[in-house]
């Protein structure tokens, strides 16, 4: 399970409950999230290129065969889609939760808040100084206001300015054009996607994402048209927790009814 920017594993926690008892589940802490070491910029990337790295290295060091079930919502689709087209022999279904895996859609926007956080100075101080970025997505990305302890697991792990370095730096890596750092990568596991059509997918959605909207869940139609869909017109980006009571039923049938991939 790849978590995204600004949460942590703590964002799977009950699909994680739900699972525990049939499966093995492993949910990891991004470098600089949640309860993982955050070291300074000097000392880690932050990259795109490094995080698919990462994953790569804990999968080989948990020694984990396939078939995998790949767990992904928002920056873990990018993630945990790179990761899967450079190792396609081992994963056997992948679960798409409010994420991407291709440039922005031409028919969005890039979101002004994002912008603002990205590529200025007041930004870049909101996010890592005040804390911004978490503490508006823990009550803007859920369309049911989090219980008041809840909202502060999201955001215990970036609790100092230094901690809130991964934070940052997510938003800054994101590749918008020629030249920033990623672009070229996204562009090659847009154009990989298609071949791992053939594993059996489910696509989880809520609407009411002022970032993942209908522009990339339409986009994830054009890829993946077979794909088993659930989409839910009133919920945020933080779907697991608007509608944990229906999708994470919907997820576990899915693993149960669904042969994994194990290749031709």
């Amino acid at each position: 399970m790849v978590h995204g920017n600004p949460t942590w594993s703590f964002y799977y926690r009950n699909l994680i409950e739900a699972l525990r008892g049939e499966h093995r589940t492993i949910a990891p802490d991004h470098i600089g999230c949640g309860r993982s070491d955050k070291p300074s910029a000097e000392a880690y990337p932050y990259t795109l290129e490094r995080r698919v790295e990462d994953l790569e290295s804990l999968v080989k060091a948990l020694n984990l065969s396939a078939p995998l079930t790949l767990v992904l919502h928002d920056w873990g689709g990018m993630i945990g889609m790179t990761f899967a087209a450079r190792n396609p022999q081992l994963v056997g279904r992948i679960v798409l939760l409010n994420t991407a895996a291709f440039h922005l859609p031409k028919t969005k926007r890039f979101p002004l808040p994002l912008k603002v956080a990205r590529d200025t100075a007041v930004g870049s101080v909101l996010v890592k100084k005040l804390n911004a970025f978490s503490r508006t997505a823990s009550r803007v990305c859920v369309t049911s206001p989090l219980p008041a302890e809840v909202r502060k697991a999201y955001e215990a792990p970036y609790d100092t300015p230094e901690n809130r370095i991964a934070t940052l730096r997510f938003v800054q890596d994101i590749p918008l054009s020629p030249g920033d750092s990623g672009y070229e990568l996204v562009s090659e596991i847009e154009a990989a996607l298609p071949s791992l059509g053939d594993r059996p997918i489910f696509i989880g959605w809520g609407y009411k994402d002022f970032v993942f909207d209908r522009h990339f869940l339409a986009r994830w139609k054009e890829i993946y048209p077979q794909a088993t869909y659930a989409e839910y017109p009133e919920a945020g980006h933080y779907v697991l927790e608007d509608r944990r009571d229906d999708l994470i039923p919907k997820i576990m049938d899915f693993i149960k009814s669904t042969d994994a991939w194990e290749g031709a």
